[in-house]
């Protein structure tokens, strides 16, 4: 088989009929991954990328008798016709799954020309429209368009079921015609050396054999193999790994449900994640595919993803294959039912998913309800049955946020709302549902506490305690198989949803995947690295009457030490009775032991003390506690403190007026040693920041992007989260290099961020970021092209 991209040379405008029989040079060049319109960060609306739109391509073929020809497409947003040459080859009816076509009877040798007619409308007869969505549904050929080039007589469909026993199935399904010599090959991609030849002269749709030398896949060891079927002349390779997926009780304690992968208890804890970019939509290369799969388990130390609400990328799922995350993915939808047609079209959805993802060992979950849809059990009877039938090694699992819902699924999924900050974090299974299966948290918090990156520290500090809680909630009664939060990050919604921008500010990164500070409650749930997150600034002006009150270090240490101005203030431990492995650690004193060694105060005396000037903070004079007024008089009675004084060991140690500036440093330490630093203080000398995804981008079967994410930061390293200062990014050899969208912008919270395209050209070139009154960053760029 032979694949020949097609992610060049289009032309695209405003469809009209003669765009079916006539290359239009006049309409607009353009290349894949594309959106038909650039929306606005802000204030983006479904109207901006709406209509019916032309894609057009040249298409030359040398044709050779005994060939087949097909045409890939693995998105079109919404409704696509294609036509070649003029004739109608082929149609399809959703914006999320690949399709293909046959060209064959079709395709002529020499010059052709290959039109497809783009319907990017929400239209109410197709899932996910119908109803109102929350999120925006952009419109284009945003993903790869490529034509398979194969013998007559080839492998149309190969499905590899490889399990933990190092047992694999392979199940094939040919094109007509006498049945060819099949071969399968496992190759270790690493080593390139095969682990096993399989070989039948008659070349059975089904082949099974063992790989006794296999390694698993797993979370941890996301160990792939390469299967090389070789029918007849046909050549083909798939990417799959050996693992298994058992569901079930905990052998220790029958009332603890588990997933288990390869035997080994595992509870999902992740991020849901939605496709769609600032300025493009959806329309982005495998590189920002991969490079969001990478943050989630590299940054933000998630091993699950929910694909919400709909499939995603292949290039997406490849990574999450090669990192180890798992995947739950789902059918296109969102809360609407439609009509017996608009049904059927959900059900060739849950075909088309299973069969286009089945062999990705990521991917442990289908799912095969309509997003928080209703329930419907003749409806969901068949996409069960469908999921099951097509790949009877993974459970069914499909979101709802009805308590006791009907279940004809494996997996009972439900989005957890009911924490508004007090009381637990989650629902009990008893709660969510009468059923005996598995429940599974896929999504929580959201829209119950929406959070910008400039909202006050507070707000960004309660923000995060809701995702720990929540998520210390589900894994402490060992009825939740996972906790799949929302979401991933900051995303343009319509006009029902978000804030008055048409921003859902539910993530836990910003629009341009900035972590916020709920970022750090995952990012501290792993062993590899240390993360220190102190939740507050130590500005008093941040906080009602300058009361900063108890503030949370999020952390994977063992203890946090405090000091201020070098002098040890007090040790800070986690709380061993939390469900999560690493609860963020409550900081409530930021006074300690400086009594006993900057004043010589008796230890006891200094208790009270202490005591009594964190409540005068906390309460002001007029509230006090009984048992505080209780230890002020004593210490006035007994100990002969005076208000003077006490007035002088306040401004001192509590409110820090008058004094010099308060450097505090907070010290992670595990194992007994200080593994991360952090500082806090006043800060005024503030300095970009910038992360570059790539420095070196390759020019291959279509352009290549680079996200830039930047912040402005203080000396100490504190993102300055009330700096909206004016970002400007200029390419110096724009040749080489594009800015998609704007190149100058805002920062939001002190975090801005854009992307940068490789225009066809290969070269070097600095990209240089700059901000009023700070000293400017250079990157240097770096474009090569691939032959």
């Amino acid at each position: 088989m032979h694949k020949i991209m097609l992610n060049n040379d289009w032309r695209f405008g405003t469809w009209n009929d003669q765009c079916r029989t006539v290359y239009d040079a006049t309409l607009t060049p353009v290349r894949l991954p594309h959106t038909v319109h650039q929306v606005p960060l802000h204030h983006a609306d479904p109207s901006m990328y709406e209509g019916v739109f032309a894609y057009i391509r040249r298409l030359r073929i040398r044709r050779e008798e005994g060939m087949s020809y097909i045409l890939h497409v693995e998105g079109a947003a919404h409704q696509a016709e294609v036509y070649l040459n003029g004739a109608l080859v082929g149609s399809h009816h959703c914006g999320y799954t690949a399709f293909a076509i046959d060209l064959s009877r079709t395709i002529l040798d020499g010059d052709n020309l290959l039109s497809i007619r783009l319907d990017t409308r929400e239209d109410p007869s197709i899932p996910p429209f119908g109803f109102v969505i929350d999120y925006l549904c952009y419109g284009g050929l945003y993903r790869d368009v490529w034509l398979e080039v194969c013998p007559a007589c080839h492998v149309e469909d190969t499905f590899i079921l490889a399990d933990m026993y190092r047992h694999i199935r392979v199940e094939l399904a040919y094109s007509k015609g006498d049945p060819q010599p099949l071969s399968l090959a496992v190759m270790d991609p690493d080593t390139n050396r095969c682990l096993a030849l399989h070989e039948d002269e008659s070349g059975s749709g089904v082949q099974e054999f063992n790989v006794p030398d296999a390694e698993l896949w797993s979370p941890d060891h996301p160990k792939l193999y390469t299967l090389k079927v070789m029918y007849g002349d046909d050549v083909r390779s798939y990417t799959f790994g050996f693992r298994s997926i058992r569901l079930g009780a905990c052998r220790e304690n029958v009332n603890d449900d588990w997933i288990y992968i390869n035997e080994e208890k595992t509870f999902l804890r992740g991020l849901n994640r939605h496709q769609s970019y600032p300025y493009v939509g959806y329309a982005m290369p495998s590189s920002m595919q991969v490079e969001d799969a990478r943050i989630l388990k590299n940054e933000l130390h998630v091993n699950t993803v929910r694909t919400s609400h709909y499939p995603q990328a292949q290039s997406f799922i490849d990574a999450c294959d090669r990192l180890g995350l798992l995947v739950f993915t789902e059918i296109p939808g969102w809360q609407h039912i439609g009509n017996q047609s608009w049904k059927q079209i959900a059900m060739t959805n849950t075909e088309e998913m299973v069969k286009q993802y089945r062999n990705h060992p990521s991917i442990i979950l289908w799912g095969v309800r309509i997003n928080e849809s209703q329930d419907d059990d003749d409806f969901y009877a068949v996409t069960n049955r469908i999921a099951h039938s097509l790949d009877p090694s993974r459970p069914t699992s499909g979101v709802r946020y009805l308590q006791n819902s009907h279940l004809l699924e494996d997996v009972y999924a439900f989005n957890d709302f009911s924490y508004n900050g007090t009381g637990k974090g989650a629902l009990s299974k008893k709660e969510a549902t009468k059923e005996e299966a598995p429940l599974l948290i896929s999504e929580c918090n959201g829209h119950m506490f929406p959070t910008k990156s400039w909202d006050d520290a507070l707000h960004r500090q309660e923000h995060a305690l809701r995702h720990a809680r929540v998520l210390d909630a589900a894994m402490k009664d060992h009825t939740h198989i996972g906790c799949i939060a929302w979401c991933m990050f900051d995303y343009a919604t319509h006009k029902d949803f978000g804030s008055g921008d048409r921003i859902c500010y539910h993530g836990v990164l910003d629009s341009f995947r900035n972590p916020k500070l709920a970022a750090a409650v995952y990012a501290s749930q792993q062993e590899e690295e240390p993360v220190l997150e102190i939740s507050s600034s130590m500005n008093i002006g941040d906080y009602p009457a300058g009361y900063i009150g108890d503030f949370y270090a999020f952390t994977n240490a063992d203890e946090v030490k405090l000091y201020r101005n070098d002098d040890f203030v007090k040790s800070f431990y986690p709380d061993p009775s939390a469900g999560l492995k690493h609860p963020p650690i409550r900081i409530d004193d930021t006074i300690g032991h400086l009594l006993e060694e900057k004043e010589g105060m008796d230890p006891s005396v200094a208790k009270d003390v202490v005591a009594c000037l964190l409540a005068f903070q906390k309460y002001g004079m007029d509230r006090l506690p009984l048992s505080i007024k209780a230890k002020a008089a004593k210490l006035i009675a007994v100990n002969h403190m005076t208000m003077k004084e006490a007035a002088r060991l306040y401004g001192i140690y509590a409110g820090g007026w008058g004094s010099d500036a308060i450097i505090w440093r907070f010290d992670a330490i595990r194992n007994g040693k200080v593994v991360k630093q952090v500082k806090k203080g006043p800060g005024h000398q503030l300095h970009l920041e910038v992360t570059c995804s790539s420095s070196h981008l390759i020019e291959g079967d279509t352009y290549d992007v680079s996200a830039l994410r930047i912040q402005i930061k203080d000396e100490y390293g504190t993102v300055a989260s009330y700096c909206q200062f004016p970002v400007t990014v200029t390419v110096v050899n724009p040749n080489v290099l594009e800015v998609i969208g704007p190149s100058t912008f805002t920062a939001e919270g002190g975090m801005c961020g854009t992307y940068l395209k490789t225009t066809g050209v290969s070269g070097s070139t600095a990209v240089i970021v700059r901000a009023s009154g700070l000293e400017p960053v250079t990157v240097n760029m770096e474009v090569t092209k691939e032959n």
